[in-house]
């Protein structure tokens, strides 16, 4: 959905349509007209293209039919808001430098509004709403910095506020909730109106007035509301249970919005790391910032290394703003580019720009689907063959009407030229006319394109519980087509859940590894100096001494772990050094460091990476005992035992140290800054080996993918022996297989490639080591340039860019920062491999069940227009009239709908191959199912309207009575067979059409309700139908009609079809003629 406001990362390149389709349709050479209609998919759609294909499309209710397509209006009046709220901001920012500025050129002081106590605090929200929105750093300064501010706050630095419930309580109702009031959501009414926009059933509102009116004048009141009443309550039930399908959708999205904007943080409160949702969030919560965060409040800078943030969310301006002591203000809603650092919360909610954007605003759920569009354009192409049918019926009754050649069910003829009163003719008229308009409800499939909407609000919904939260509606169709699926190893395909079962230090094996028994005091304190201040994770030890708890990254968390069963004193250790400057982990060069002054004012660097890259940048190693040795000789021994690690699985980490000069260390802030960490001439301290088991479910998984016609490639940060050992354990490489260069290759290797050969080398590749986002990016755009529709897996901020290029970008839901998580189109909630097949068997499911309604649908159509078109051209009259339509109308849109869009997936949907991007969406095997079941639906019925009287035995009757007998019994029959055809339609290329149909319970219900009331129309709503109670006999022609349809549908799948579509057949002279046109 378009909930997300934040512009990808740099270096993010346009998605190409022309190169992301396989099929056909796509060949060079072909000369076909542009269809408007025929988009590969919408994901970067331009708005000229988005417009075009609405222009085109034939639409009764444009509110309705596009309601949940993008709202450009909309769009622009929030960028609109957001420019006038950004403005305001930035004019006050503005004026207060100035003035600031003029303060210090004369040398004064300026007045900063003193502070008013607020209940407990020394601080109220008036005060600090101004400071963090005015970025007043004098005021700030005026409260004693962030030290001073905190202390007013009633915060600790180090260990944040209390857990306790009532400080918090307190705190929300002092400076308010992290929370801001959304726009109302649209009541049941406002859809119960939009319903009233389409035109048909206005004029047919009309029309029953018009005939409420003259029935009642000619016949009285008593008898002559009848026919404009029957028609009326028509028009009220299609308009009230359209309306309760479309409310009951909104909710279900409203209820998906709420969930992705609840955003997990971790924050410090009693000294450790707890997960918080975003919303509870309060003032004085200590935050710490990694790289892909979204800022949760507007805050103050505590510490920080490098921090650079986005903030282009709330200044329009793609700039990154580096933030430090001299710029310490943070605002909500931004997105840490860079960096690490510690905030402390000073706004929240609607006391922030970001909240005061956000409730100004009204999110708009509308999104263009593939399959939405181009069912547009098979609703158009019907409409316009409906409307050609009801003009044609029109001015059919129209001739026969005045000439003559009508007649009443009692055999008179209707229209008598001088004798025939003004009244009778008006009100034979309006009847004809509500008849060829209720033929246009029937024929214009309005509710088409929104069965789309209604199984993707339903497939949503389900995919939430298989642990998929869908962001953007089209990737839950696009899933279906998808051919590829590039991976990550750890957490996705592994359990992320690393231990420490192997280590090397000083150059021997520990055994056991948690054995530091024979560690000297100087290689344990360095060992545990650089993973205790070389870490993102924490640790917390209860005041009761119970069980220490991590928190960090599952790698980070494993290093702790291991360093804690050693000795480590976590605190202890780093409040003995002071760290100068931080180097994050970085994806490009697979490590992280640190550098450390001691209390001492030693100066110590220590890094932390990939084993052989930092293996490489060593020159000598420390020993057992603590003496230094030259590593030349070492190097060939150490890289074994880290191949033979890998080799089993294990991810190698190396860990590093670098003693510096003092007079080393830039004095200057600004230098420090800029300052680069040497990276060479280090000293090896230890080797350790990591086990994160497989995922028991994967490799049944990657089986079921291969069956589907997927195949599953992993891209992977981690060593070529590692990534192998991982493939094979998973099932991704098979034992017997090839596993040579290109099927397994480094990223290096592939990042070197031309871009033809990339593109060739990019269909082998199985396993990606060692690679970096930019190579995943280069991957996939091989990958889609050869032609597959490609999803891929990312979690870091680095991994934006391949999430956004991809046709389905799917980010973690657990280790995933929030910039993946916003260039992604559906989260992984899991982090399980297990859930993304889940995902391709939603997305298969999506599509074939709009199959099925179409194949329903269309059947319902072509057999109502047929038989009404032959029978009012041969008699002048029709046998379906307008209140039986709407109600064949009724179980053909809305219950139709609910009952085959809503079908759960089946593992017999895995076992064809990905559905075509420009496959056509009525198949061959559709067409013949149709053709099937209406040839034999238009032939009884006619034969019942031309000779039902002598069938039924109806001779006995009078002919009026006779007549509505014959015509009741062809609305009954009708009928009947579209509940028969609905279990057809669910399987249109199985036998058993009952497959699972038992535990489909809105199917079954759906079907019951819709028999169960037309019990009910025949025996007691005859007055407002048109119709008379059938007996039993009667009541079992029909059943018998309609229950030939499934024994007819299983003999009919026994006739073979083409497998070039029939719409080729079609479309060739088509294309010879322009093609000999444009020769000529």
């Amino acid at each position: 959905m378009n909930g997300s406001s934040s512009s990808p990362a740099n270096g993010v390149v346009p998605d190409v349509e022309a190169g992301s389709v396989k099929e056909s349709d796509d060949a060079p050479g072909r000369d076909v007209p542009s269809d408007p209609f025929d988009l590969a998919h919408t994901k970067n759609a331009s708005v000229a293209t988005l417009r075009k294909w609405r222009q085109a499309a034939l639409v009764l209710n444009a509110s309705r039919r596009f309601r949940y397509t993008l709202d450009f209006n909309k769009d622009e009046d929030n960028e609109e808001k957001r420019k006038m709220i950004r403005a305001h901001a930035q004019v006050i920012r503005a004026a207060m430098l100035f003035k600031m500025a003029g303060a210090h050129g004369i040398g004064l002081g300026i007045n900063v509004k003193s502070s008013i106590p607020s209940g407990e605090y020394e601080v109220g929200p008036d005060q600090l709403v101004s400071l963090n929105r005015d970025h007043n750093l004098l005021a700030l300064q005026r409260y004693g910095g962030v030290q001073g501010l905190s202390a007013m706050l009633k915060t600790n630095l180090e260990t944040g506020i209390d857990e306790s419930e009532f400080d918090i309580l307190k705190r929300r109702k002092t400076f308010g909730s992290n929370t801001y009031p959304h726009k109302k959501g649209r009541t049941f009414l406002m859809f119960l109106w939009e319903a009233w926009q389409d035109l048909t059933l206005i004029i047919l509102i009309i029309a029953s007035a018009a005939s409420l009116a003259l029935g009642i004048k000619t016949e009285g009141l008593k008898e002559g509301w009848y026919d404009g009443g029957s028609i009326t309550f028509a028009v009220f039930l299609v308009i009230t249970v359209t309306a309760i399908s479309d409310y009951k959708q909104s909710l279900q999205f409203q209820n998906l919005n709420e969930e992705k904007r609840n955003i997990q943080m971790e924050i410090t409160r009693g000294g450790r790391m707890v997960k918080v949702s975003i919303y509870d969030i309060v003032v004085g919560d200590i935050v710490p910032l990694r790289i892909g965060d979204q800022v949760p409040a507007d805050g103050i800078l505590i510490s920080g290394h490098s921090l650079s943030i986005d903030e282009s969310s709330m200044t329009g301006e793609s700039k990154i703003v580096h933030k430090d002591q001299k710029q310490p203000f943070l605002m909500s809603g931004c997105k840490v580019a860079d960096g690490v650092g510690t905030m402390l919360v000073t706004g929240v909610g609607v006391h922030t720009e970001w909240g005061l954007l956000m409730a100004s605003i009204s999110e708009d759920n509308g999104e263009e689907t593939p399959l939405q569009v181009r069912l547009n354009g098979v609703a158009t192409f019907i409409g316009v063959v409906g409307l050609a049918v009801a003009f044609a019926v029109l001015g059919v009754l129209l001739v026969r009407y005045f000439t003559g050649n009508s007649r009443t069910p009692e055999g008179r003829i209707q229209f008598i030229r001088g004798t025939t009163s003004v009244r009778t003719v008006i009100d034979d008229v309006v009847k004809i006319v509500t008849i060829a308009v209720t033929i246009v409800v029937v024929a214009v499939p309005e509710g088409l394109p929104l069965a789309v909407t209604l199984t993707l609000a339903y497939s949503m919904r389900k995919m939430m519980a298989d642990k998929a939260l869908v962001r953007r509606l089209s990737a839950c169709e696009t899933m279906g087509s998808a051919t590829t699926i590039c991976s990550d190893k750890t957490g996705t395909l592994t359990l992320n859940e690393m231990t420490v079962v192997e280590a090397y230090v000083g150059g021997k094996k520990l055994e056991p590894v948690d054995d530091y028994r024979e560690l000297s005091e100087m290689v344990s304190s360095l060992l545990f100096e650089g993973i205790a201040q070389n870490t993102q994770g924490h640790v917390y030890v209860p005041r009761d001494g119970g069980v220490a708890e991590i928190s960090g990254s599952p790698t980070e968390k494993a290093i702790l772990a291991w360093a804690v069963n050693l000795g480590m004193k976590f605190d202890v250790v780093r409040s003995e050094s002071t760290v100068i400057q931080i180097v994050p982990f970085n994806s490009q060069k697979k490590r992280g460091g640190v550098a450390l002054k001691r209390n001492d004012s030693e100066v110590y660097l220590h890094w932390k990476g990939a084993a052989e890259i930092v293996l490489a940048s060593c020159s000598r190693f420390v020993d057992f005992c603590g003496k230094l040795h030259p590593i030349d000789g070492e190097k060939d021994k150490l890289m074994e035992r880290i191949n033979s690690m890998a080799a089993r699985s294990l991810r190698c980490i190396s860990i590093a140290y670098k003693p510096l000069p003092l007079e080393s260390i830039p004095v200057d802030e600004e230098c420090l800054e800029k300052w680069s960490l040497p990276e060479d001439d280090l000293v090896l301290l230890a080797i350790v080996g990591m086990k994160d088991p497989c995922r028991s479910r994967v490799k049944d998984a990657v089986n079921v993918c291969k069956e589907a016609g997927v195949k599953v490639r992993m891209v992977t940060g981690d060593n070529l022996q590692t990534a192998k050992a991982i493939a094979l354990e998973s099932g991704i490489l098979d034992l017997n297989a090839d596993i040579s260069e290109p099927i397994v290759i480094e990223g290096t290797v592939f990042r070197a490639l031309p871009d033809n050969d990339r593109e060739q080398v990019a269909k082998k590749i199985m396993v990606m080591a060692r690679s970096s986002p930019n190579d995943k990016l280069l991957l996939v755009q091989a990958l889609k340039r050869g032609g597959d529709v490609v999803a891929v897996t990312g979690d870091g901020t680095n991994d934006a860019p391949a999430l956004h290029e991809a046709d389905i970008g799917l980010a973690m839901g657990i280790q995933g920062t929030e910039v993946a998580k916003e260039s992604s189109d559906i989260i992984i909630l899991d982090d399980d491999f297990a859930s993304v097949v889940k995902v391709i068997r939603w997305g298969r499911s999506v599509y074939a069940n709009i199959q099925k309604f179409i194949q329903f649908q269309l059947t319902v159509n072509v057999a109502a227009l047929v038989i009404n078109v032959v029978v009012a051209v041969s008699s002048g009259d029709v046998p379906l009239n307008a209140v039986q339509l709407l109600w064949i109308n009724l179980i053909m849109d809305t219950l139709g709908a609910l009952a085959l869009a809503t079908e759960p997936p089946t593992n017999h949907l895995m076992h064809r191959s990905p559905v075509g991007r420009r496959e056509p969406l009525i198949t061959n095997i559709m067409w013949r199912n149709l053709i099937v079941q209406a040839v034999y639906q238009v032939g009884v019925l006619l034969i019942l309207n031309f000779k039902g009287s002598t069938i039924l035995g109806l001779s006995h009757e009078t002919r009026a009575h006779a007549v509505v007998i014959k015509d009741t019994v062809i609305f009954n029959a009708f009928v009947l067979c579209q509940i028969f055809n609905e279990f057809n339609a669910r399987k249109p290329d199985e036998f058993n059409i009952f497959s699972g149909v038992t535990t489909n319970h809105l199917f079954m219900v759906i079907v019951g309700i819709t028999f169960v009331l037309q019990i009910i129309i025949i025996e007691f709503l005859g007055k407002f139908t048109s119709t008379v109670r059938l007996n039993w006999k009667l009541w079992l022609v029909s059943l018998g009609i309609g229950l030939v349809s499934w024994p007819l549908a299983v003999l009919g799948k026994l006739i073979p079809v083409p497998d070039t579509p029939l719409g080729e057949y079609f479309a060739r002279p088509f294309r010879r003629c322009c093609r000999g046109e444009r020769t000529t």
